[in-house]
């Protein structure tokens, strides 16, 4: 039999499992404090946890199905870990930090088959999901690693924007995303989470229905459909008309703002024509445009970072015609900063020896 990780099961799916085995309703609070709060790396650890249970939830469940492979650390306090799953596969997940707290960037599937031109995340082709635990496990893992520096340091920001389409994984990122804001365990608000989705219109529609009071952030990455779909392949499906429908639906039902991510590719979406577009295609949405300087990709060697001159012209350009927009602060320079490219080297190494 194989065993699933703990973390995969929400509060309430912990207790009614529990239950189903003959367990009285407290096991549920003393299991998800020790797992959450005290943050033990073993079932044997639960003390105050009669016997029964405790060996119930070992025959069944594993805690660490996550091993650590690689951490590299940066000078301005970015960390990134790759971690290797129970079959081998990795995966990328990066802890940094801000102003406003500690954010960890989470990944939600093995590769990517949205097929993004610029991108590092799908150099390699998605091999599978990974379950709602071993999304939580990554953001354990690095709660693990602040815990070892005894600074009393929590995180408290998710963004799920690693390796992956979340809302091709829309199940378990739900899964995932009920069991990181429950005020009993790792108690992140919800308002300090923010998923990151290529486009998948059907799935926006969705993600609003569930009414979670999570962020949403669309990658768009450029003003028209004709230049949307040489860099994204995902546009030939789901074009920006069909998106922006998504999106109104999401801003009338939530009445949340929403931010378009938007990477900055030297003489490919960077002009002022095109800061012109996207200013006219968002126009008076509850919008936020986060410009993201490009981190160069060996194997995309056709595109380039805009030049700081270039993203301050489109910064203004946007701001002139009154969109709130930032471009964002970097974040792990000196390492392999761009997302899917650490993992993308460690498989390449391992395939050459």
């Amino acid at each position: 039999m194989k065993k699933e990780s703990i973390y995969g099961l929400t509060f309430d799916q912990l207790e009614e499992w529990l239950m189903g085995y003959g367990h009285k309703k407290f096991r549920a609070s003393q299991v998800w404090d020790w797992l959450y709060r005290k943050r033990i790396t073993s079932f044997t650890d639960m003390i105050d946890v009669n016997q029964e249970c405790v060996q119930l939830l070992a025959d069944h469940f594993v805690i660490q199905t996550l091993t650590k492979h690689i951490k590299q650390e940066s000078a301005d306090g970015t960390v990134k870990f790759l971690f290797k799953l129970h079959d081998g596969n990795l995966i990328e997940t990066v802890l940094m930090r801000h102003k406003f707290g500690l954010s960890v960037c989470v990944t939600t599937q093995v590769g990517c088959n949205i097929g993004c031109s610029f991108c590092a995340s799908g150099l390699l082709a998605k091999t599978r999901d990974l379950s709602s635990g071993e999304i939580v496990e990554q953001i354990m893992n690095v709660q693990h690693h602040l815990d070892k520096a005894d600074q009393g340091e929590k995180v408290s920001h998710v963004v799920v924007m690693g390796i992956g389409e979340p809302f091709d994984n829309f199940d378990n990122l739900i899964n995932f995303i009920r069991v990181v804001i429950d005020q009993k365990g790792l108690e992140i608000a919800a308002r300090h989470i923010t998923v990151s989705t290529s486009g998948l219109a059907d799935k926006i529609y969705k993600f609003t229905d569930t009414k979670l009071p999570v962020n949403l952030a669309i990658s768009l990455h450029a003003p028209n459909d004709e230049l949307r779909t040489r860099i994204m392949k995902i546009n030939r499906a789901i074009p920006i008309e069909e998106l922006m429908k998504a999106v109104d639906y999401y801003l009338e039902k939530t009445n949340r703002r929403i931010t378009f991510e938007y990477i900055l590719l030297k003489d490919v979406n960077d002009r002022k024509e095109d800061a012109l577009q996207l200013a006219e295609l968002i126009g008076e949405k509850r919008q936020y445009v986060n410009l993201i300087p490009y981190n160069p990709v060996d194997e995309h060697s056709q595109y380039q970072r805009s030049d700081p001159e270039s993203v301050m012209a489109f910064y203004d350009t946007l701001k002139k015609k009154g969109i709130n927009c930032v471009v964002r602060q970097e974040h792990g320079t000196d390492i392999d900063a761009a997302c899917g490219q650490l993992r993308s080297k460690q498989i390449k190494k391992a395939q050459a020896q």
